[in-house]
């Protein structure tokens, strides 16, 4: 896996948090969509996670289990319903991390150590965390974490999920972006660009073999100091032409394979069955 060439810290984006109601449902709408199961399942302390590991990162399916533990403060989050969460980073140095981004005010919460078994197979998984102050990150809950071990994708079917391509997350103030994502986090920023045809200021951040991508629509009018927004995620494939069969026998409402706005990809979207999530696949260079 690749490093970010920032300054070191930040290495990763270990993975994303997507809420959920109905875990079986919900699990099996993500296997679906991945093309496999998920690697990792367990529960306790009033919660119940599904994961699903890729090459470069990991989609986590958080629900509610019973009343206790953290149950309520999941279903307090889900006030709006299912949706996208939480960033998590990773890092190799997770007490320096800690300090460094405590000095760069993003007013880290204790260290936590935590673990999690696998209700399948009993194997163990280990880290140490802290927080992210929310409004520090501008409305994006963030955490960072140091794990014992960091999980190796299995071998996957053609057409599969490979990889997170890019995610995406809006803003109303791209400046507050760059001084957040680049100047804090220490993230590479690759590309500020403003293209008036699609209405949108783009902020591309590498990070680990993806990209999160920023953007702010040029036409709406919301005030600079709002939240940002967790949008959509797109998802890397080998092969394009099964995927899309894949998904279309499940009977999910999907676009025809189009040219991507880079050159040499292609794209279709998944404009249902997907929790909600605004969702892509996408294929690097042509078949």
């Amino acid at each position: 896996m690749m490093s970010s060439p920032s300054d070191g810290l930040i290495t990763a984006l270990d993975h994303i948090v997507l809420l959920c109601s109905d875990f079986e449902r919900d699990v099996d709408t993500y296997s679906h969509i991945m093309g496999f199961s998920p690697d990792w399942v367990a529960e306790g302390d009033g919660q119940k996670t599904a994961t699903f590991q890729t090459g470069n990162t990991a989609l986590e399916l958080l629900a509610p289990l019973g009343e206790g533990g953290r149950a309520k403060r999941i279903k307090d989050l889900m006030d709006n319903g299912v949706r996208l969460a939480s960033l998590v980073y990773r890092t190799q140095q997770v007490e320096e991390a800690h300090r460094l981004l405590g000095r760069r005010g993003l007013s880290p919460s204790e260290l936590s150590a935590q673990k999690s078994e696998d209700i399948r197979t009993g194997q163990i998984r280990a880290w140490t965390r802290f927080r992210l102050d929310t409004s520090a990150m501008a409305g994006i809950s963030s955490f960072v974490l140091e794990p014992t071990r960091v999980p190796a994708a299995a071998d996957r079917a053609e057409g599969s999920v490979k990889e997170l391509d890019h995610l995406v997350i809006q803003t109303p103030n791209p400046e507050r972006a760059v001084a957040t994502y680049g100047g804090r986090l220490g993230l590479r920023l690759a590309l500020d660009r403003t293209e008036t045809r699609w209405d949108t200021r783009f902020l591309f951040f590498r990070l680990g073999g993806l990209t999160i991508e920023i953007i702010q629509r040029l036409s709406e009018r919301r005030p600079s100091a709002d939240p940002d927004h967790l949008w959509g995620l797109t998802w890397g494939t080998d092969n394009l032409e099964i995927c899309h069969d894949r998904l279309k026998k499940t009977g999910a409402d999907i676009s025809d394979i189009r040219r991507g706005r880079k050159p040499g990809t292609r794209i279709f979207t998944l404009r249902d069955r997907n929790l909600g999530v605004p969702t892509l696949f996408i294929e690097q260079g042509s078949r």
